[in-house]
């Protein structure tokens, strides 16, 4: 009984999957050739670059909010518990004086840390999605601010830290093709974002959760313990994306991370995952990411003013919402 509610869950989702990568990836053709028409400046190599490590961050909180998302959840905390990782990626490695490699575990431990307590609040005690997650939002961000004493975190007495986001690999082996690692760092975590989703028990149980969370706990799947198992996967990309941004400003600042979170959603339900669960690929988190940023630079490219930019940002929003209600409907 429990291969079949998996089998019907991984059908379900992966009948219109193919189709709607297929029409975010057309949105964001469309989008590049609108701003590379509309400003010569936009198809500019330093440009795309830019577009690419703006990506990073959000891209990395977005495919981690992934996971939530496609059990029918939500996490609203991964941008103050990014800014946390990032404090406490500065604590271990300036005021402790631990390595690098041990202070970005650390950073990273704080994160799946998070990401398991919201699991556990909902899972065990019976918390809704939306409050507990809300709850660790404010606790992420008070203690933030309570570590670092409402002051940033500098960086400077380790230079090789503020590589890991913007220093280039491929530059020093290809001249002239300076991509940041962020950029990079957030491709590989895509690629091991998509192979969990898809290839393994997590995955499964991941759709299978979203799709009919009841049958799937009468199957006799834990789903308590998976849904533990999915905030804290939650909170480990969450931790890199607190090393990535502590990294490129070569600080950590605690009072940044309110509103990431959702521009991270955003990102998801723009590349095709339901927000009632049970559908959603990671290729398509990746796509909904890079149309965010596309349609940030090319407005700002054009010169368009930053509250007329987060009113065209809404309005997409909406109308990614509404798509997947159109979605929903029709396979009703």
């Amino acid at each position: 009984m429990r291969n079949t509610v998996l089998a019907e869950a991984t059908s379900k989702f992966a009948v219109k999957s193919g189709l709607q990568q297929l029409l975010a990836f057309g949105s964001l053709i469309l989008l590049v050739l609108f701003f590379s028409i509309a400003s010569s400046n936009f198809f500019h190599f330093s440009n795309l670059v830019g577009i690419l490590l703006s990506t990073a961050v959000i891209g990395v909180l977005a495919l981690g909010s992934t996971f939530v998302i496609v059990t029918g959840g939500i996490d609203l905390s991964v941008g103050t518990v990014m800014t946390l990782c990032s404090v406490m990626t500065g604590v271990f490695i300036t005021m402790w004086g631990l390595p690098v490699p041990v202070g970005i575990i650390g950073g990273l431990l704080t994160g799946a840390l998070c990401g398991m307590l919201s699991g556990l609040a909902i899972a065990r005690l019976g918390i809704p999605p939306f409050i507990a997650t809300l709850a660790m939002m404010m606790i992420a961000k008070g203690l933030a601010l309570v570590i670092s004493g409402t002051k940033p975190v500098y960086f400077t007495d380790t230079p090789v830290f503020m590589k890991i986001s913007q220093g280039s690999i491929l530059g020093a082996m290809i001249p002239g093709f300076d991509i940041p690692n962020a950029v990079l760092i957030f491709f590989l975590a895509a690629i091991v974002g998509s192979i969990l989703l898809s290839r393994t028990i997590v995955g499964r149980y991941n759709f299978a959760i979203g799709s009919n969370e009841e049958a799937t706990r009468l199957s006799g799947v834990n789903v308590r313990a998976w849904k533990i198992v999915i905030y804290t996967i939650t909170g480990l990309f969450t931790g890199i994306a607190g090393i990535l941004m502590a990294s490129r400003l070569n600080s950590a600042q605690p009072s940044l991370g309110m509103g990431y979170e959702l521009e991270a959603i955003a990102a998801v339900v723009i590349g095709g995952t339901s927000l009632s669960g049970g559908k959603g690929t990671i290729i398509g988190t990746v796509i909904g990411a890079l149309i965010m940023s596309v349609l940030t630079n090319g407005l700002r490219i054009l010169s368009v003013p930053q509250e007329w930019q987060t009113v065209v940002v809404g309005f997409v929003i909406l109308l990614a919402v509404y798509a997947d209600i159109l979605r929903r409907r029709k396979a009703a």
